[in-house]
Parts: C-alpha cells; structure tokens; sequence
C-alpha cells in the first residue's frame, strides 16, 4: 500500500539518497543496498498526543528493518511535519547488518529490528540508550509469482521437487522465522540461495527468478498485484516482534526520542496498522 499526501509547496520533496551498500552476513551471492531517505514533511501531521510532538528539531538518522521501507517512510514524514525544523534520514536492511554496523561506530540515533534477538545485541552491547519498546507484531506468509503458476497452497509443497525457494540465513530474521516454520511444518526446504534482507527474497519471486519464499505479509501486501501470497495457517506461523531503541551514542538524542514516542504512539500505529502491521 502506498500513502499518499500533497507535500507543502514551501517544503522540500524527498530525496532519495545512496548510502553503503549491505553486506548481508547470510552467505548470499546477492547483496542489496541499505536506501537512505529523507523524509518530506506532508502538508498535514496526524493529531499526536503530547508526548509525541514538540520543539525538538535537527536532524536524525534512522537503521530500521528492510520490512519497515514503506511503512517508515510515511512515519518519517509524517514526524517531520509534527516536528518543524526536523529531518529524518532512513536507512533500511538486514537487522542484523544494521546492528553490526551500528556496534561498528557507524552513527545512528534510532534501530528499530524486526526481532529481538538482534536487539538485543545492541542492548548487551551497552549500545542502547534506556530499555527497547516494542512498537509492532508480523505474521509470515508465502509469497509465490503472480497468478501463482506452481499451485503453491502451503508450506509443505515448498519442499517439491521443481519448486525453487530463495530465504535468508538464520543471523536475518526472516531467514530464521523461515526455518521455524519449516521446522513447524515438518518440511526439509533447500533454498536455491540466501539473500541479503526480505526485500531481496520478495525481488527474486517478482522477477520470476524464484516460485517462493516466505516473507512478511506486510511484504506481499506491499507488492500488490507483482506478486501472490499463500497464507500460512497459526500452527505453523510465527509472529515477529519489532522492538525499536535510541542508541546510546545517538549525535540528537532528543529527537530521536521523539520519534521513538511517535512510532509508538496512537499516531505511529496507526500507520503501521495502514502498511499491515498489528500492534504489539
């Protein structure tokens, strides 16, 4: 799903701007770029309570989850409308990349991950400023090509012969929620290769390069209609957890507490909820 909103004309439009290129650690031949953006701010905020707006303003940079691209981006600019004077600069992929480059010393004010566990190393790490929040819930679902031309209807037809399946490898998050549902299943799945983030494995299927692979629902719902998803029944589901965090060593930690409030807020879920996701 897209949102759309007219931008202010006395505001900037968004720039897209390149930032490193990912190496993901789940020992894939195809790497994918972390994307910077940088909000624009829309021409009306959302109502916010007062713990979500106020006179914190500068700039802040943003590591989120490649699953977050779409949804974040509105955030952002919806932050930057409630915050005059604020920018917010997105970098999106693999958790477990971007919290390797966060304990690295790349500078980052705000990780939001789409699980726990790598949360967690930055928390271990000392590297969190205060006690993570979770601010949303996923589901996974089967994502296959449009018109889904190999009849997949479950978990179990992913380990056929003839079926090419493409995932992440286990340090991703959806690399590892893949193998539990595998495991769930009682199917044996041998991908044909390991992307960088979820992003890559929903490109391959697209492309025609791959008949599946399990992503996010928030994913198939942003493909729209370049793609099919199969949903996976509760037995053999997982729900993702998205815990989100100020880093310790954030240059505007003050903003980047407010926009820590807002995705949390009544305002933030409810534009996640718009993208997919459920709440905590």
């Amino acid at each position: 799903m897209v949102l759309r909103m007219r931008l202010r004309p006395r505001l900037l439009t968004a720039v897209l701007v390149p930032l490193a290129v990912l190496t993901a650690g789940c020992g894939s031949s195809s790497t994918t770029a972390t994307t910077a953006t940088t909000a624009t701010p829309a021409t009306t905020a959302t109502t916010g309570s007062p713990s979500t707006t106020g006179s914190a303003s500068g700039t802040i940079t943003v590591l989120a989850a490649a699953s977050l691209t779409e949804s974040f981006t509105a955030l952002g600019k919806q932050f930057e409308a409630a915050h005059p004077g604020s920018k917010v600069t997105l970098s999106f992929g693999a958790s477990s990349t971007l919290v390797t480059q966060i304990l690295q010393g790349a500078p980052a004010d705000v990780f939001a991950s789409a699980d726990t566990a790598n949360m967690k190393k930055l928390t271990d790490a000392s590297q969190a400023a205060g006690d993570p929040k979770a601010f949303a819930t996923n589901r996974l679902e089967i994502i296959v090509q449009k018109g889904n031309p190999k009849n997949i209807t479950g978990v179990a037809d992913l380990a056929k012969p003839g079926v090419t399946v493409v995932t992440c490898g286990p340090d991703v998050p959806i690399g590892k929620y893949s193998a539990q549902v595998f495991a769930k299943a009682g199917v044996t799945v041998t991908p044909k290769s390991y992307e960088a983030d979820v992003k890559a494995v929903v490109q391959k299927v697209v492309l025609g390069e791959a008949d599946a692979g399990i992503v996010y629902a928030t994913d198939v719902q942003a493909a729209g209609d370049k793609a099919t998803g199969v949903v996976i029944p509760d037995a053999q589901n997982v729900i993702a957890t998205y815990p989100i965090a100020v880093t310790k060593t954030a240059p505007n930690a003050a903003l980047a507490t407010a926009f820590v409030a807002y995705v949390s807020g009544a305002d933030g879920l409810a534009t996640l909820a718009k993208f997919g996701f459920t709440a905590p």
